[in-house]
């Protein structure tokens, strides 16, 4: 190289001298979209207001002479008087890859398909059953055990499962929290729920003791729980942020359609000599199995081994059970969610007497008409919940929005509810499918992608995702206590046996009410959109 290519080049004369990387900058507010400039916004780190009487920090003499002071130590020279205070909301405090699970893995697209896949199958498959047998089976059993007293016993059944399920959830997602295996924190117990829910359905079938079926049924709701716990906590480890919201959205689904179906079931079961029967080994075989085809479908779970934990004691497990702290949204989509479901199963719960003693009320063959109107219901549930099931979650993951169409589909549910008020019949029952379930197929799509937004902790997501499907087992006891409460008041105030068609008007004004107030709880929530 010549001394002449050494010399730095002279612009040529009336050239520009462009300075690189200063001059050639592009117009960021021209380049940049309104997203992605509002993305830049969060990186900003605001400096704090000055206190005291007004006067600057920078220009009062006590504060000059302790800077000068400071700024001539090397090593505190890093430290300044108005240093900024890191903003809790910025970006440069949230640097996880959207692409990467909790756990750091970047999952293949065929992976990110399978954990759907399987989310959906255990979802669709769990439904159905867990609905037909609810909903319409058991209720057909207690009639026959005894016809007067049937909503009392109802309550009771659903409320004893309910206290039951609720401390298995808190508990067993704890518990999966937990477990070092080589198989993993969450498969083992997914597994064992699943056998212990199966077996319990099992053993109803062999009895009509009522307080023998009572004990059968909370096992089975332990079981589903044990199950169900580390289930929803494997969206919070394994799925990455950027596919949750879809995910979330065909989980939603299967859950939407295997509950419609659940009806459909159960309504053809009742048709059968021996429906109730078949109905709880149909119960038997779906949750005997479903755990172990899950974990089979997704990919294999990682080794637990190596995660760090401290010894296991009974004060680390009441340590690990306390419930999360400084936490205002959490405990807003905890309180909506358990609401919204209180509303659904105070009238889904009792949906077979809603037929036969609100729209039949006197009719000689409400009996029959009452499943056939029912099935019809669920073809119809079955069609809305689905297309907004599956069109929600994508939908909700292009727009950037959780919080404002939860509330809205909490409304909608509401909407539909007040059609049987309006129209009570079984145009009004259809209505009422149509409608409502509209807004619970696109509540059951985002809800459960609203809830892990909201996890106060990571690392925790197993045990605070189980408090938060304390809704599920929440509004249980809230719906099947409200209901049978509302009914035999009614009947004792009445002073009648047979229930009144206008104890269910009240039912359905308390569950329009209940669910409304859950829509307002969720608009609550400050850090999801």
């Amino acid at each position: 190289m010549t001394e002449d290519d050494k010399r730095p080049q002279q612009p040529l004369p009336g050239a520009q001298f462009v300075r690189p990387g200063i001059d050639d900058r592009p117009d960021y507010e021209k380049a940049l979209s309104p997203e992605e400039k509002e993305a830049i916004a969060r990186l900003a780190v605001p400096m704090p207001a000055p206190k005291g009487s007004g006067v600057s920090s920078q220009t009062g003499a006590g504060v000059q002479a302790t800077r000068m002071t400071a700024e001539s130590m090397p090593v505190a020279a890093v430290a300044r008087v108005d240093a900024a205070v890191p903003d809790m909301d910025s970006a440069f405090l949230d640097m996880r890859d959207p692409m990467a699970s909790a756990d750091g893995h970047v999952p293949t697209r065929t992976e990110v398909i399978r954990l759907g896949v399987g989310f959906v199958v255990c979802a669709l498959v769990c439904a159905i059953p867990w609905v037909a047998l609810t909903s319409l089976v058991l209720p057909a059993v207690l009639e026959q055990i005894d016809a007067g007293n049937k909503e009392m016993m109802l309550g009771i059944i659903n409320i004893c499962g309910s206290i039951v399920a609720l401390v298995a959830n808190i508990l067993f997602g704890t518990l999966s929290d937990l477990t070092r295996s080589r198989f993993g924190k969450r498969t083992p117990w997914i597994i064992a729920g699943g056998l212990i829910a199966g077996a319990s359905m099992g053993l109803i079938s062999t009895t009509h003791s009522f307080p023998l079926i009572l004990i059968f049924w909370c096992t089975a709701q332990l079981g589903y729980n044990v199950m169900l716990a580390p289930f929803v906590a494997t969206m919070s480890d394994r799925v990455p942020d950027k596919f949750r919201g879809t995910i979330s959205g065909f989980y939603g689904a299967g859950i939407a359609a295997g509950q419609t179906l659940g009806n459909l079931v159960g309504a053809s079961l009742l048709d059968r000599p021996n429906g109730i029967w078949l109905g709880w080994m149909m119960g038997f075989a779906v949750f005997s199995l479903i755990g172990i085809i899950t974990v089979a479908i997704w990919p294999r779970e990682k080794s637990s081994l190596r995660e760090s934990h401290e010894p296991f004691s009974a004060g680390m497990l009441l340590r690990s059970l306390r419930f999360p702290r400084n936490a205002p949204d959490f405990y807003y989509a905890l309180s909506g969610r358990t609401l919204m479901m209180g509303g659904y199963w105070m009238l889904y719960t009792y949906l077979l007497y809603i037929a036969t003693d609100y729209i039949y009320a006197g009719n000689p063959d409400a009996g029959t008409l009452a499943p056939a109107l029912i099935a019809r219901m669920a073809v119809i549930t079955l069609v809305v919940s689905l297309i907004a099931a599956l069109g929600a979650g994508p939908i909700a993951d292009a727009i950037g929005r959780r919080k404002v169409p939860v509330a809205l589909s909490s409304v909608l549910f509401a909407i539909g509810a007040a059609m049987p008020l309006l129209l009570p019949n079984a145009w009004g029952m259809y209505l009422f499918a149509g409608i409502s379930g509209l807004g619970y197929g696109t509540y059951n799509a985002i809800d459960q992608a609203l809830n892990v937004a909201v996890l106060p902790n990571p690392e925790e997501a197993g045990k605070d995702l189980g408090i938060l499907n304390l809704a599920n087992t929440l509004s249980t006891v809230i719906g099947s206590a409200a209901t049978s409460l509302i009914v035999a008041t009614v009947k004792q105030i009445m002073g009648v046996q047979q229930t009144p068609a206008f104890a269910y008007t009240i039912v359905l004004c308390v569950s329009i009410a209940v669910v409304l107030i859950a829509a307002w709880l969720i608009m609550r929530i400050k850090s999801v959109k």
